[in-house]
């Protein structure tokens, strides 16, 4: 669809009383892992919220039912959210919230080609008590982007919440901040912080100083830090931008000029950290820099993949081995943006690529190993990953492992 479609469904969708949640689809929620319990998770805080008439914890697995439209796809179900309840009751186990009636893989929320896709769910309740629900999910990349242009990165494990009219909210919006063991007080943060709000690798270094490498995999430290990092960031945020909220403002475009800062900040963090962190366990695991990798080199035709190894000057010497020769690219998520590594290192057939997105589809994966693409996944995720494909996945400990093999063989 085109992008003048989308531009006109967000900003009709952009005014109260809707409320968005946006997320990245996982293999569990469409059908890329043949669950039987597949559908896209909302956490149950979540869906009582917007759909208050399903709060009713007395009565025994109460339910709504309401109309969804996926208008990206042209589609509409109505749907069942439902509160298994059980536990309350003494009767069973169960706690949770679950959203059904998407109609199989002919959903595009359930379509396993869609792993990986960004979808905004936009919940509307009217006066008489009847609420519908908007969706869009992206099937481009340029999609994502105008989405993320408005309310923010949208990472994998992660969600954002948004009221319009408010600065969008990542994670869960109805807990109590969350004290992590990586959360700074007001205190332990650095007070030229508070003054320039710090850089990416700033953070990456705090991070790495409350998650050293002690008895951890590459895999472990990499999942860990990333929460860790997660943390400091939003504390750090916190501290910095709520002295300049409270104050209140005298004009929209005060309002709307500082959320646009405040999603400047959080784009910039996502964009490079991934990279920064494996750039530092490359170094923690021995690997030197300018010898053993290059973190963003510049090859021929101006081309810049996130790393080669073991050198930039490796790469350009054409007398080197390019069955010696790897490249690995860093992206969060994958689903469109694995193309774009396609054409960054001529010398290297098959390429590398490291990434944190909670699965693929079959029909995905069979398109990049024909493209010779290897994903680099860590081991954490595996799960996440239809079983017919966790066996082809490599983990960053295994990447590494793959890089030593080279060194001692050259």
């Amino acid at each position: 669809m085109a992008l003048a479609d989308l531009t006109d469904w967000i900003d009709e969708y952009s005014k109260p009383p809707a409320v968005w949640f946006v997320k990245r689809l996982a293999a569990n929620d469409t059908l890329a892992t043949h669950s039987h319990q597949a559908g896209p998770y909302i956490p149950k805080k979540v869906l009582l919220s917007v759909i208050p008439d399903l709060n009713r914890p007395r009565q025994n697995n109460p339910d709504f039912h309401f109309d969804l439209y996926i208008d990206s796809h042209a589609a509409h179900q109505k749907i069942r959210a439902i509160w298994y309840n059980s536990k309350l009751h003494g009767t069973g186990t169960r706690n949770e919230t679950r959203l059904t009636g998407f109609g199989g893989i002919s959903s595009a929320l359930l379509d396993p080609d869609n792993t990986g896709s960004l979808a905004a769910f936009v919940f509307v309740p009217d006066s008489n008590g009847n609420m519908t629900c908007h969706v869009w999910v992206c099937d481009q990349e340029a999609q994502d982007d105008l989405f993320e242009d408005r309310i923010g990165i949208v990472e994998p494990k992660h969600f954002l919440i948004w009221t319009p009219g408010a600065i969008p909210s990542q994670g869960d919006l109805f807990a109590k901040a969350k004290r992590g063991h990586c959360w700074l007080s007001d205190g332990e943060i650095p007070s030229i912080w508070l003054e320039n709000f710090p850089s990416g690798e700033a953070i990456i270094e705090k991070t790495m100083a409350l998650r050293p490498a002690i008895g951890a995999s590459p895999d472990v430290r990499l999942l860990q830090r990333r929460t860790c990092e997660y943390e400091i960031f939003r504390s750090v945020e916190t501290a910095f931008w709520m002295p300049k909220v409270s104050k209140g403002f005298d004009s929209i475009d005060s309002f709307t000029g500082l959320a646009q800062t405040i999603l400047q900040s959080r784009r910039s963090r996502a964009g490079k950290s991934l990279e920064y962190h494996a750039r530092a366990i490359f170094c923690e695991e021995g690997l030197k820099p300018s010898t053993d990798f290059s973190y963003n080199p510049v090859l021929p035709g101006k081309k810049r993949p996130d790393f080669i190894f073991p050198s930039e000057e490796a790469y350009n010497d054409a007398g080197f081995p390019q069955s010696h020769l790897r490249m690995l690219a860093a992206k969060t998520t994958c689903k469109d943006r694995w193309r774009q590594i396609l054409t960054e290192a001529d010398r290297i057939s098959k390429k590398h690529l490291l990434t944190l997105q909670e699965g693929v589809s079959e029909n995905q994966f069979n398109e990049m190993l024909a493209h010779k693409v290897q994903l680099v996944v860590p081991s954490g995720l595996h799960r996440a990953y239809p079983e017919t494909i966790r066996p082809h996945l490599m983990t960053l400990e295994e990447f590494i492992g793959d890089l030593r093999l080279l060194k001692t063989s050259h």
